[in-house]
């Protein structure tokens, strides 16, 4: 189901008219449905009927914490790249036992906060990461809760930069010395083992690498129960892809949970899913306006007000993005093609290509649609441009969850030293 639908002619943001939010904070900025968020989270803790699921959200999709929020008071935990995101998860309060602790470059900083804060557990992903916690724990008298993150060496996901199971890849231990790495972590004091961990990549539409993946820690597991160690949490990590372009290729939850069971579920141990794109990107648009018009000989172009820093994805992934114009356009009927680009000064400033447009004009605006996830945690200020604001809507009412950041504030930030 869409949450942005046209009502007469004027595209909607469940019962609140785009235009009207551009009338009180200007273009570009995001905006979220919480329907939207509600709905995709609910959907999915429904869509599995055995009792030992936890949905760790994702934060890195979105981290607005009005976001994690929603998400927070529907029973959800939260897995965390960093202590920002840790400390974002806590204070829109998610529980301190629903959280996990992912990523390659965890600080000595982050370790010891995490520990004082008490967390499910730690994703651990080199030797050296496992010696450096177990130090950190025994330094303050405890145990760090961890499971190993193990590379399967399966390529999955969207874009190879968002592939993150292949051997040449940065993320886990190759799982052919899962045994070994479980060994040391079974000798180390400040250690306790918990789970093992897997997640090999983003924007995945075919179970294919899934059970590919699952087969692979079901086999680690089983040889290290044989083992005598005990496994109490599998963290399948996340990677359910969504449908940009509306050509029915949606992965199929309930098909999707089925083999979960199938090759998990009867291991009686908690199941941790890693969801933040299924769950966030179609809940968002970014709504820019267009502030020239650019007819060449051999070329059409239409310049927006919203660039590269504010949505990266087309730029980074080559992701293609839907754009819809705000309000219906009825002036020829005479479709030509556009590419859609931004201000920054980079060739690579572009949203979409020959998008077929109906006479567009200095002022209409457009909308791009699955924004939710990427957007606006990967904006910068790049050519000192303000990040924009964020919008959330639910049914009539609408309310700014970020504020833009204004250029002043951008520019006090520099310091010139006395002495230059």
């Amino acid at each position: 189901m869409s949450y942005f639908t046209y009502k007469e002619s004027r595209l909607s943001a469940e019962n609140i008219d785009l235009a009207d939010i551009v009338k009180s904070i200007g273009t570009p900025f995001y905006c979220y449905s919480l329907s939207s968020l509600q709905d995709k989270y609910k959907a999915l803790s429904s869509s599995y009927t055995n009792d030992n699921l936890l949905i760790c959200y994702s934060i890195k999709a979105n981290s607005n914490q009005s976001i994690i929020k929603c998400f927070s008071d529907l029973g959800s935990g939260a897995d965390v790249v960093s202590i920002g995101e840790l400390k974002r998860a806590l204070k829109a309060n998610i529980p301190n036992k629903k959280i996990v602790f992912s990523g390659v470059g965890k600080t000595t900083e982050e370790i010891n906060y995490a520990l004082e804060k008490d967390i499910l557990m730690f994703n651990v992903e080199s030797l050296d990461e496992l010696k450096h916690l177990s130090v950190l724990a025994k330094n303050q008298g405890i145990k760090a809760p961890t499971a190993i993150r193990i590379n399967p060496n399966i390529a999955a996901g969207g874009n190879a930069k968002i592939s993150t199971g292949k051997t040449e890849d940065k993320f886990g231990i190759s799982w052919e010395d899962a045994i070994d790495i479980y060994n040391i972590a079974d000798s180390l004091e400040g250690i306790e083992i918990k789970g093992i961990d897997i997640h090999i990549g983003s924007q995945i539409n075919d179970l294919d690498p899934f059970s590919k993946s699952f087969e692979c820690i079901l086999d680690i597991i089983k040889e290290l129960e044989s083992r005598n160690f005990n496994i109490d949490i599998i963290d399948i990590g996340g990677g359910i892809g969504i449908d940009y372009k509306d050509e029915g290729k949606n992965l199929n939850i309930d098909e999707y949970f089925e083999l979960v069971q199938e090759k998990l579920g009867d291991l009686g141990k908690t199941i941790i899913i890693e969801p933040g794109r299924y769950l966030t990107a179609e809940s968002g648009v970014l709504v820019t306006e267009i502030i020239y018009v650019k007819k060449e000989s051999n070329k059409n172009f239409v310049i927006v007000d919203a660039g590269m820093n504010d949505f990266i994805r087309p730029t980074l992934y080559g992701a293609e993005h839907k754009i819809l114009p705000v309000i219906e356009n009825t002036r020829s009927n005479s479709l030509e093609p556009y590419d859609i680009v931004g201000p920054i000064c980079e060739t690579g400033d572009l949203f979409f290509k020959n998008l077929a447009l109906d006479n567009p004009k200095k002022g209409d605006l457009l909308a791009l649609l699955s924004v939710g996830a990427y957007g606006s945690v990967l904006s910068s200020n790049y050519n000192s441009r303000p990040t924009i604001s964020e919008v959330l809507v639910k049914d009539h009412q609408s309310e700014l969850i970020r504020d833009k950041i204004e250029i002043d504030e951008i520019v006090k930030r520099d310091k010139i030293p006395d002495w230059l």
